[in-house]
């Protein structure tokens, strides 16, 4: 029950983040396995958010999360802020991000 009810608050607050966004960052980031990560990011009291993710595996499996899927056996959304200056991401076109998360 705590559990259900924490995964509900943590939803709750990535909801606000996406529904009330007006600035967002949509970035990605190749792993060692050949995968590539897509994300969106918003930036909240100082930090930039992660609100969306997909990975699009090496395989070609999608796998996506955001306040309505926040995990699964595969993964779940990051819980971490970004650092645009340390984390090696490349920024990309929102309608890039879009197609992939909308496929």
């Amino acid at each position: 029950m705590v559990h259900q009810e924490r995964t509900a608050e943590i939803a709750a607050y990535y909801r606000a983040l996406d529904e009330g966004a007006t600035l967002r960052h949509h970035l990605r980031h190749a792993d060692e396995e050949g995968g590539l990560w897509y994300i969106e990011a918003v930036p909240d009291r100082g930090n930039l958010i992660v609100i969306k993710q997909a990975e699009l595996t090496s395989a070609g499996r999608l796998h996506r999360y955001s306040w309505e899927h926040l995990e699964d056996e595969h993964g779940g959304l990051t819980d971490q802020a970004i650092d645009l200056e340390q984390d090696p991401l490349e920024a990309i076109p929102a309608e890039d991000f879009q197609r992939l998360w909308t496929r």
